[in-house]
């Protein structure tokens, strides 16, 4: 016989499987027959666009194309710098026991080098080496009991908990477009270089509606009709709207910018301009504080109940904590000795991470790639630098258990050559972390009396506690109270009991 009890509904935000992939994308690419035989390479730089990702039965499945820019030398009497652009398209499939195509998958997918191999004059190979981290979750509405109805003798022991619960999840698309000036002075030949950067993340909800904005940094190195380099740098405002309803502005909302497709269209040679649209997929997760007084055991003293349980993975502490860090440093490189400073490119790296005293910290590096004009050898190079730093994250109550995943984006960037040949460098950067603990917990879903009820026979028992007793444990077993055994034996703190205490367990009336 069933026993009338109130539900709740919770929806479960559970991992299911992670995988940290290499990915690579190889492939050859033809010299035009307009330009020049390639002599050997200056520079290659890439961009990811994800066409599509899904979770498929066991397995997850991810499409996309690496843009690649290769500045080379031309094999001309000259020695003229020219460039090619390219798209080496990939598809990774990667085995998830567990995965089914109903759950949500999460992606952090990032360039990790470029090789470039010169097969003759006409023809060069291009592979791509991407980190590919992956997340699997599955999104379970979990019906457990709440409360007991119209049952004064039923013992039950509450569990007090605070968990991160999925409110919904959504994406949208959006595109991110202008045309970008360059100086009246240069007459574009072609674009050498592109470089796109989504920084400024911003979320506002209302009217169950989530407006995610930012701002897309553009850097393009382009090639003038009379063989100079030069670059533009530009910002386009990316906004899109997502539906979520019974949002409110206490929910955390998780966005993530993922780049599908980039068209770079150099206009008119005497408009000076160049044409830039981005697609872009923006999605969302929106998770709500709850307190819940979960029951994780009940009996009743009078009858024998069949009790189903079962251990649930509930999130907890979901926030995100971010900090600015400015870094300025003096540096003194011989290669940029008399020489102009045409590109730089920074890629940040994480080489360690630790907690301590509610604080994150991180040891890190910049690697820096300058691109430069030198006027000794009257040719463009590449310079490699590194520059250390550490940074620190103020998270209150963060614990070795807690799960991160941190980015670190470049916000601005300023290289000015002194007078005395040293390189003032003036980087802003932005540290954001998501932060999350998991915790196992145990709910009721159904509680029925059993058929065949053993009486109690004895008025009283004299136990002696053992290692592991709790009176909660011990009230169960004897089918009496807590309340009841506290009084009998004159015991205040009902959570102190000692090994080999002697207890009187009354029969429960």
């Amino acid at each position: 016989m069933a026993i009338e009890a109130l539900k709740e509904n919770l929806c479960v935000n559970q991992i299911i499987g992670k995988a940290k992939e290499n990915i690579v994308a190889e492939g050859d690419v033809i010299i035009p027959d307009i330009k020049p035989d390639i002599l050997s390479t200056i520079n290659t730089s890439g961009t990811i666009c994800i066409y599509k990702k899904e979770v498929l039965e066991g397995k997850i499945r991810i499409d996309g194309g690496v843009q690649v820019y290769i500045m080379y030398l031309a094999d001309d009497e000259n020695s003229n710098v020219r460039g090619i652009n390219t798209v080496i398209d990939f598809t990774k499939v990667i085995d998830m026991e567990k995965a089914t195509p109903n759950m949500n998958l999460e992606t952090d997918i990032s360039l990790r080098d470029i090789e470039c191999k010169i097969l003759n004059g006409r023809k060069v190979n291009i592979k791509v080496n991407i980190d590919a981290s992956v997340n699997v979750y599955s999104n379970e509405d979990i019906e457990f009991i709440k409360e007991i109805e119209n049952r004064k003798d039923i013992q039950v022991l509450n569990n007090p908990t605070n968990i991160d619960s999925l409110l919904g999840s959504g994406n949208t698309k959006v595109y991110a477009k202008d045309t970008i000036g360059i100086e009246n002075t240069d007459n574009l030949a072609e674009v050498m270089k592109t470089n796109i950067n989504i920084v400024n993340r911003e979320v506002k909800t209302s009217y169950n509606k989530i407006l995610a904005k930012a701002d897309m940094l553009v850097n393009i190195v382009y090639l003038t009709d009379d063989n100079r380099i030069n670059e533009v740098k530009w910002q386009i405002p990316v906004m899109g709207f997502i539906d979520m309803q019974n949002i409110s502005d206490d929910n955390l909302c998780n966005t993530n910018y993922e780049i599908k497709n980039i068209l770079i269209k150099p206009n008119n040679v005497d408009e000076h301009s160049i044409y830039v649209e981005v697609e872009l997929e923006i999605s969302c997760n929106v998770y709500e504080k709850r307190e819940l007084d979960i029951i994780q055991d009940l009996y009743s003293p009078s009858e024998c109940l069949n009790i189903n349980q079962k251990d649930i993975t509930v999130m907890q502490d979901k926030r995100n904590v971010k900090d600015k860090s400015i870094i300025k440093e003096k540096m003194m490189i011989p290669e940029l000795r008399n020489t102009k400073i045409c590109n730089s490119e920074i890629t940040p790296k994480i080489i360690k991470q630790s907690i301590y005293n509610d604080k994150i910290m991180y040891e890190c590096e910049l690697d820096v790639k300058f691109m430069y004009f030198s006027s000794v050898t009257n040719r463009v190079d590449v310079k490699l630098q590194t520059i250390p730093f550490n940074a620190n994250l103020d998270c209150q109550g963060i614990s070795q258990s807690s799960n991160l995943n941190t980015k670190i984006e470049i916000i601005t960037q300023d290289f000015i050559i002194m007078p005395d040949e040293s390189i003032e460098t003036n980087i802003e950067l932005e540290i954001s972390v998501d932060v999350s603990k998991m915790m196992e917990v145990r709910v009721i879903d159904n509680v029925e009396v059993a058929e065949n009820n053993n009486e109690n026979v004895y008025s009283i028992v004299v136990y002696f506690v053992k290692p592991g007793d709790t009176l909660w444990k011990i009230a169960k077993r004897f089918k009496s109270t807590i309340r009841a055994i506290s009084s009998v034996n004159g015991i205040e703190d009902e959570n102190k009991i000692n090994v080999g205490q002697q207890l009187f367990i009354p029969k429960f009336v």
